[in-house]
């Protein structure tokens, strides 16, 4: 297999696309998806330091690094849709612990992975940090068993200046 063709990527929207429209509220349906190539595990690590979102009670912003991790089973998240998804919080009012389980349903239902965690490192305000992890794996699969591993293991050393 030498890559993909332009047969593979014709119902993509975004990407190339030159007259991108940003939306101001959430919308889970600029994510796209393409095609897994690879029938083995593999991990895919998306990193977005500069997300942000409100607080509802206050509307005051909110600011973190989101940490998404999966192992694609048949669909991969295309970037530059996930871009604009992460983008579309700026202005979408939610605690932080929704905010981490609101983005891993949405890329269930697109992507339907065999694992998923998403971690959401958030700024402290006044003093106090929240940093919600969520992950799944796929029912009656060894996927599951590493989800129920990982969330056990999960953030096992105390946070410090010099890891966090």
């Amino acid at each position: 297999m030498a890559g993909r063709n332009e047969d593979t990527l014709d119902h993509l929207t975004l990407l190339g696309n030159q007259d991108t429209k940003y939306k101001y509220e959430y919308a889970p349906e600029v994510l796209e998806a393409i095609d897994n190539m690879h029938t083995r595990d593999y991990f895919v690590k998306f990193n977005n330091p500069e997300f942000t979102s409100l607080c509802p009670q206050t509307g005051q912003p909110d600011f973190a690094t989101i940490y998404l991790s999966f192992i694609p089973d048949k669909k991969l998240v295309e970037s530059k849709s996930l871009k604009l998804y992460f983008f579309s919080f700026r202005n979408h009012g939610d605690f932080h612990e929704d905010v981490v389980n609101i983005i891993m349903n949405d890329l269930i239902d697109l992507l339907d992975p065999r694992y998923i965690e998403v971690w959401g490192k958030f700024t402290p305000r006044g003093g106090l940090s929240i940093d919600p992890y969520t992950n799944y794996g796929k029912p009656g699969t060894k996927y599951e068993e590493m989800a129920s591993y990982r969330m056990m293991n999960h953030d096992m050393n105390p946070e410090t200046i010099t890891n966090r």
